[in-house]
């Protein structure tokens, strides 16, 4: 009775943490962080609009990488409102509704882009292995088909982790280690049986990012073999070019997806700093640097970006 109580209470309501023990300078450590995300916008969003304006870049490759800017996009723009909250105006609050919805697109954001990364790796082993297929194998619609599949499938498994805690009661802190909420950050505070979140959760991991991981480093083990078997030197070094912007793509979501869920599951008695830290590098790091990436190491988005920025004058053009 006393815990029903406290659930009616106390726990619809959550407080989020900003840098613990720099509140003073939260204005200032604020600059960075608006920086960050306001190069992970601009990049995601220029890389939206030169693929959908720019004719010579409808093809499989391109259409993925706009699969994979809107994706980041998803994970980075719900904790911007939370985040600025808190540093700006030491608005810590945030109701229990607001952050099972926050929590609820973060993931599903997050699963959508490893299945994301899957689909450019089985993309770069058509292309590599089987070239003369690749365009009529990845039609547009078959990619569209495939994005909204990755969607509804991290939908679909996210929900009924997050439904149960709306039976869960909080009667212990309310205090949360982020700006925003993180699935691993409140089961920590439910006074209640977690073991289905924490086993739903551990599953829910392995059969999605397992699996995705599993099938990128099989598609990967297929290129090599393809590659290896091409006589030329420049061939080999041309083949494995096109697939160095997706490796670092990969390594830049799971590196800092996995030191977050390790140091939540396995570092609960190190330092806030650190779990503020590692939450930070995961939620900016893709959004801005794999604009940056792919806008380098691959030459039509190079050019349509370059494009975009020096349009050719009319008299150039027409001659």
């Amino acid at each position: 009775m006393a815990a029903a109580n406290c659930s009616r209470t106390l726990s619809w309501t959550f407080y989020l943490s900003g840098i613990p023990g720099y509140e003073d300078f939260h204005p200032w450590i604020s600059l960075p962080f608006c920086l960050l995300y306001l190069a992970g916008v601009v990049g995601n969003c220029t890389i939206l609009h030169v693929v959908r304006t720019d004719a010579r870049l409808h093809e499989p490759m391109c259409y993925f990488l706009a699969m994979l800017s809107l994706t980041d996009t998803g994970m980075s723009l719900p904790t911007v409102p939370s985040l600025f909250r808190v540093l700006w105006f030491r608005s810590r609050e945030i109701q229990f509704s607001s952050c099972v919805v926050q929590m609820f697109l973060l993931h599903t954001f997050s699963f959508t882009e490893s299945s994301v990364l899957l689909a450019m790796a089985l993309d770069r082993y058509v292309a590599i292995c089987h070239p003369l297929r690749h365009a009529t194998l990845l039609t547009p619609a078959l990619i569209a088909e495939t994005g909204i599949a990755a969607l509804l499938r991290s939908a679909v498994a996210t929900l009924p982790l997050l439904a149960r805690r709306a039976f869960f009661p909080f009667c212990g802190s309310h205090v949360l280690s982020h700006p925003y909420c993180l699935h691993q950050d409140m089961i920590r505070l439910a006074c209640a049986d977690t073991r289905f979140n924490v086993i739903y959760g551990l599953v829910l991991i392995t059969a999605l990012w397992g699996l995705d991981s599993l099938g990128i480093f099989v598609s990967y083990v297929f290129i090599l073999r393809s590659v290896l078997g091409i006589s030329s030197p420049a061939g080999r070094c041309k083949a494995l070019n096109t697939c160095v912007s997706h490796i670092c793509a990969v390594l830049i979501l799971y590196v800092p997806m996995i030191g977050l869920s390790v140091v939540h599951r396995f570092a609960t008695q190190s330092p806030p700093l650190m779990h503020i830290f590692m939450a930070h590098i995961y939620l900016l790091v893709p959004p801005v640097l794999n604009p940056v990436i792919y806008s380098v190491k691959t030459k039509q988005i190079r050019q349509g970006v370059l494009r975009l920025l020096f349009p050719p004058k009319i008299g150039s053009a027409v001659m």
